[in-house]
């Protein structure tokens, strides 16, 4: 099973990736829920461009990935599911809940450490929300990420079938889920139980910073609510709310080249330095 994960698994992940890609594109243009407010075409440049640049400097950097981790990990008897007798789908869905649960630990910790902050924010800096800014992470960003996802695996030792289920749900949930697509009131609220829905996430995406530190899922919307993160409405309302972040807000900030130097530009409040700030206000008055 392994090596026909792993001998199929750039195919698998290309054509559920394009798939979903254009199913959600398509759904946008049938049933925007915003009017867009910048130049789609130079968002999507940038946007896409980061992908094929991203994916580039994973195989460069690491000689395996998550799935090939997983194998490793079978092979020397890495990690607790890898050393317990488990039914094969009881095994995938302990290994699913449990890495989408370490990829929301790691969104909170980005937006709460400065230096991690400056790397994440970029993918906040987007004016508009849509399907391609589920694809918009900055390179150093992903590497760090794929370093940590690598540890998790490492410790976790989930099985390669596993893993590859959960990237390729996590891809998909995460174009999905910053898909510019009116999901009628009632239907949202029920989907939302089981998974973030674009007009969860878009809150996540709010200019207010209390906002843009709120619902961190990706793809369970359980933590969020278990947590204390959750925030079910965006206060100016989805049509009125503004997208992005105030310091980077000129038409250049949306072209590659700055995005991949945003980092080390201007400072932006992390979670941490908001409510401090917060805090002081408070004091003041």
């Amino acid at each position: 099973m392994n090596t026909v994960v792993t001998e199929y698994e750039v195919l698998i992940r290309l054509g559920l990736f394009f798939g979903v890609f254009l199913l959600v594109a398509v759904c946008e243009v049938m049933f925007p829920r915003r009017a867009l407010t910048a130049s789609k075409l130079q968002r999507w440049v940038s946007n896409l461009g980061l992908v094929f640049l991203n994916s580039l400097v994973l195989r460069l950097i690491f000689p395996v990935l998550a799935v090939g981790m997983a194998v490793l990990s079978k092979d020397r008897g890495w990690g607790l599911l890898n050393n317990l007798e488990w039914h094969p789908g009881i095994e995938i869905v302990i290994a699913v809940v449990v890495l989408d649960f370490a990829i929301y630990l790691q969104h909170v910790v980005f937006h709460a450490v400065p230096a991690l902050w400056r790397l994440h924010r970029m993918h906040h800096t987007d004016v508009d929300i849509d399907v391609s800014t589920g694809t918009r992470f900055h390179p150093l960003e992903i590497v760090l990420s794929m370093g940590i996802k690598l540890a998790v695996v490492a410790i976790l030792g989930p099985s390669a079938i596993a893993v590859l289920i959960f990237e390729v749900l996590l891809n998909a949930t995460a174009m999905f889920n910053h898909g510019n697509i009116l999901i009628p009131h009632n239907m949202d609220s029920h989907l939302r139980w089981m998974i973030v829905t674009p007009d969860m996430h878009r809150v996540h995406h709010s200019i207010l910073a209390e906002e843009t530190h709120s619902n961190f899922g990706f793809n369970l919307p359980w933590w969020d609510r278990l947590l204390g993160t959750y925030r079910p409405q965006p206060k100016e309302g989805h049509l009125q709310m503004t997208i992005g972040i105030e310091l980077f807000r000129e038409a250049k900030h949306l072209l590659l080249p700055w995005l991949l130097i945003q980092p080390f530009l201007k400072n932006g409040a992390s979670m941490n330095s908001t409510d401090r700030e917060n805090s002081r206000k408070n004091r003041k008055y």
